[in-house]
């Protein structure tokens, strides 16, 4: 008989899963500390606090604060991977794409009954440093590779160029879900799952509506002074998260000190709070602008996402994503929620006038607005992929994905050829 803790023996089994255990709490702990105060926020004291250890006791885990984010976002990838696995059982695109949605409801399900904790947000990933960051952004590439191989293989550019796009917005919807689901009872899900996939499935445009978008004419905003530094602080802290876009940086970019920063803002979290204003402002002057040119909502509509994506791909004008919230205090985070909320519900009324006046398909106008908001805040990321093509045709096809629905090949040929 073997002594409890010889290799082999029943100790060392339980040793093992004992010490797996700890491990999968560690990483749930980081998890949660990533989604509230990013990756560089997260710190060793905050983990050991949300497990009951001393921050030593982290240490013997993980040694560095680099290692834990990074086991957190590898154990985000693996799961999404599995997901995705577990999709491309079914065999058609939509049945995919619908079994992909479930099992993403289903675990945001478990974590509200508090069976499961939530993984962590990705969204820090480029502000690892290397090489944890390449070992990342190759495990992000093939996440990203098998959701657009929900759709199945491709035969031409213009297919594959469209079911990036899908995949895309598919992931970012499903990545906004937990922002927005919680204002939902349980016994709800099911129902909003439904209007989520309906979306999914058929699109915003009714019967014969057409992507024929007129344009908007937004105020353009000074390419010097303050203007200039919340231009160069949005494309930064989108790519390199909150922590990662350092005053020093951001003064870097555009060639000036840290001093003429502080000239124009008193600090980081301000610069984040006026580069928010902007981009809200910027939404909502695009939504009264379509109100004050008319036409129907679905004409609207267009005008306000291809305005909104032209912003986007642009080199120099992007909105700051959501995932900066993260950095911001609490409070401070509630009244940019409250004010994204608002724009949300002013889409929500335009679809629920269109489906009024017969050009908008009979959907949830709260859900499509939800759908609507990480559709054009995630357009972002996309800008090496529309940049790779006509701007007109890059718009059009990202904009389809939500205008007439993930399924329909045909918007390659009767709209954007």
């Amino acid at each position: 008989m073997q002594a409890r803790g010889e290799p082999g023996g029943d100790g060392e089994e339980i040793g093992t899963r004992r010490f797996r255990a700890k491990r999968e709490a560690i990483l749930a702990a980081a998890a949660d500390a990533i989604n509230e105060q990013s990756a560089k926020g997260m710190t060793f004291a905050d983990v050991a606090r949300r497990v009951g250890l001393n921050t030593t006791s982290v240490t013997y885990y993980f040694k560095r604060k680099e290692d834990l984010a990074a086991a957190a976002f590898e154990h985000t990838l693996d799961y999404l991977l599995v997901m995705l696995d577990t999709a491309m059982e079914a065999d058609t695109p939509e049945a995919r794409v619908e079994r992909y949605l479930a099992l993403n409801m289903a675990r945001l399900a478990r974590v509200q009954r508090g069976e499961e904790r939530q993984i962590a947000g990705l969204s820090d990933l480029r502000a690892m440093e290397d090489p944890v960051r390449g070992r990342l952004m190759a495990g992000w590439r093939e996440v990203f590779r098998r959701a657009r191989g929900l759709w199945g293989p491709t035969t031409s550019r213009a297919q594959t160029d469209l079911n990036g796009a899908r995949a895309h917005v598919l992931m970012e919807n499903t990545f906004w879900l937990p922002v927005w689901l919680n204002r939902y009872d349980m016994d709800q899900l099911p129902r909003v799952e439904a209007r989520v996939m309906d979306v999914f499935r058929h699109g915003l445009a009714a019967g014969s509506a057409q992507w024929a978008p007129d344009p908007l004419a937004l105020p353009q905003d000074s390419v010097e002074g303050r203007d200039a530094f919340l231009h160069a602080a949005t494309r930064l802290i989108n790519e390199l998260g909150y922590r990662g876009a350092s005053v020093q940086r951001i003064a870097s970019e555009l060639n000036v000190t840290k001093g003429s920063f502080y000239h124009h803002l008193d600090a980081k979290d301000d610069l984040v709070i006026a580069c928010y204003r902007r981009s809200f402002d910027t939404i909502s002057a695009a939504q009264r602008l379509a109100d004050d040119a008319g036409g129907t909502h679905w004409e609207r509509l267009c005008a306000m996402f291809v305005t909104l994506l032209e912003v986007q791909f642009s080199q120099t004008g992007p909105l700051l994503r959501t995932t900066a919230l993260s950095g911001l205090p609490m409070s401070v985070r509630a009244t940019m929620v409250d004010r994204s909320n608002r724009i949300a519900r002013r889409f929500a009324g335009t679809i629920s006038d269109g489906i009024a006046e017969g050009t908008v398909r009979a959907v949830d106008p709260l859900v499509a607005s939800q759908l609507v908001m990480a559709f054009l805040n995630a357009a972002f990321d996309m800008r090496k992929w529309a940049w790779a093509m006509p701007r007109e045709r890059a718009v059009a096809l990202y904009a389809s994905t939500l205008a007439f629905g993930m399924f329909d090949d045909r918007v390659i040929t009767h709209q954007f050829e």
